[in-house]
């Protein structure tokens, strides 16, 4: 059932990838048209400045993984409900505290944003700061039932409730935008979705998985070792934000929602970029834990850490070349010619996201390992030195200068300092995971030239022509790494495994039939 559930779960949150990108390819444009630049940048905005308070969590989920992994490894039933019960009132009251701020910010939003958006786009950002709010209270107070559930490692249950929150949000969505209905409408369709998510979350833990949460005693010890861990996680997490989000408040208060708005549109090819990273390795930070915790070699978890990065680079060179050749032409048509600028945008900040997201797994084996200060340093001092750059770049170039500002960082930070630190104290192999990415790298390279040539030359903007190129260049990429990049492993488990499996379907489907 254990690996039933690891392989399950990353098939799911690859099912649900192609979900959330087909959606997004139909439902995006159809909400640009109907909502306008302006809507949509002031919705982006909102959403961002409340975005800050999730930094509030203070680290807390990420210690409910590692924690209860850690427990149920040991066999410490008991110590477990304790456990529980001290994170559900830890998070009642951050719940209690992300309100009261949410509620300040609403009440003085007009002084940060007065020169920049007129008064009808600030009354209507201080509707949705107010829903938002309420929403990211209501997540604290019950977030925790869905850390448990990845804990537990029942990533199937947790997969499929994602899909299905990700496909009626533009169910319910789609009618409300043809009615008039704009930003609130749809900030409300999102609270409603992601609390009946959290009470799904919450009976799944108490039916399925016999949880009774208890605090038989405040464990000071335990809690002084659980805020020691989560701190530096915590300082990661404001890194994180100031990276990601705080591009948008500047050009906000800079230049206004329309910039905003073609920014917040590149950024959501981001996070569909960012997400892959979370299929795989979502589902194993739980196992590195337990390795670790069972006194795995260095070389055990190497291994494990140069796999998941090979796949996950495979995956995601194939979408960031595509992206480098095609995109233009997708943002063009998929957008219309006011987004034009959301190109390179969108380019700068994947290209720069791709070593963090491949070496992802090195962070589960920071945390687990209790090395996780060092990095936590490094990127508040990186996420300040982006603020400082990225502010005189956003007035020179807008959103573009932006962009790079945020690469710049990532460049520095993750390819170049948590490299060293990785091979230096997590004790990782770096030099062979280099070696492994740039023979994968070679064979690639010539096959993005090759295809960012033929693309430059056989240019025709409409959607069929754009597909049919998409489709030829992703089967001429399958066929060349393939045959020059794969390993034994790597192709049993992306391409003969699964075909072998659907061939067995249709086998017993045909004798049952017979």
């Amino acid at each position: 059932m254990h690996n039933k559930e690891i392989k399950i779960g990353a098939i799911l949150s690859y099912i649900f990838i192609v979900i959330n990108n087909i959606i997004g390819l139909i439902y995006t444009p159809i909400m640009l048209k109907y909502m306008g630049q302006s809507e949509y940048g002031l919705y982006s905005l909102a959403a961002a400045i409340i975005g800050y308070l999730t930094i509030l969590d203070l680290g807390f989920g990420n210690a409910i993984i590692v924690y209860t992994s850690k427990y149920l490894a040991n066999g410490k039933k008991e110590e477990l409900k304790n456990l529980h019960g001290m994170f559900k009132i830890l998070y009642t009251f951050i719940g209690i505290v992300s309100l009261v701020i949410g509620i300040i910010l609403y009440f003085n939003i007009e002084k940060i944003f007065l020169n920049s958006m007129t008064a009808y786009e600030i009354s209507r950002a201080k509707i949705i700061m107010l829903i938002l709010t309420f929403n990211l209270a209501i997540t604290f107070s019950m977030s925790i039932y869905g850390s448990i559930i990845i804990a537990y490692e029942k990533f199937i249950f947790s997969k499929i409730l994602s899909i299905v929150r990700q496909v009626l949000n533009p169910i319910i969505m789609l009618p409300l935008l043809f009615m008039g209905y704009r930003a609130i409408a749809m900030t409300v369709v999102l609270t409603i979705l992601n609390v009946s998510c959290l009470i799904a979350n919450k009976i799944y833990c108490e039916k399925k998985l016999k949880l009774n949460i208890k605090t038989t005693k405040w464990d000071k010890t335990l809690l002084k070792e659980i805020f020691g861990y989560s701190f530096f996680i915590f300082l990661c997490t404001i890194a994180d934000k100031a990276n990601w989000s705080i591009d948008q408040v500047i050009l906000g208060s800079i230049s206004g929602t329309i910039v905003v708005a073609i920014y917040s549109l590149a950024t959501q090819v981001n996070s569909i970029y960012l997400s892959f990273s979370n299929a795989i390795t979502g589902v194993l930070i739980p196992k590195v834990t337990k390795m670790i915790e069972s006194n795995a070699t260095d070389k055990e978890v190497s291994e494990i850490f140069i796999k998941n990065g090979r796949i996950q680079y495979m995956i995601l060179a194939l979408i960031l070349s595509g992206f480098i050749i095609f995109g233009r032409e997708f943002i063009l048509l998929w957008a219309g010619t006011e987004y034009n600028t959301s190109y390179i945008i969108a380019c700068l900040l994947i290209a720069s996201a791709t070593i963090t997201i491949i070496q992802d797994l090195g962070v589960a084996v920071l945390q687990a390992k209790k090395l996780v200060r060092f990095r936590s340093l490094t990127y508040i001092i990186l996420a300040i030195f982006n603020v400082l750059v990225s502010i005189p770049l956003s007035k020179k170039m807008g959103g573009i200068g932006a962009a790079l500002g945020t690469a710049i960082t990532l460049f520095i930070r993750d390819t170049i300092i948590m490299n060293i630190y990785y091979y230096k104290k997590a004790k990782l192999d770096i030099p062979r995971f280099w070696k492994n990415i740039l023979s994968i790298s070679i064979p690639i390279l010539f096959i993005a030239i090759i295809g960012y040539i033929i693309n430059y030359y056989v240019y025709n903007l409409s959607w069929m022509f754009l597909f049919v190129k998409i489709c030829i260049y992703t089967l001429l990429y399958f066929i060349v790494t393939f045959k020059l990049s794969l390993n034994n492993y790597e192709k049993d488990l992306l391409i003969k495994g699964p075909l072998n499996k659907v061939k067995k379907i249709f086998r017993v489907f045909i004798k049952s039939n017979k």
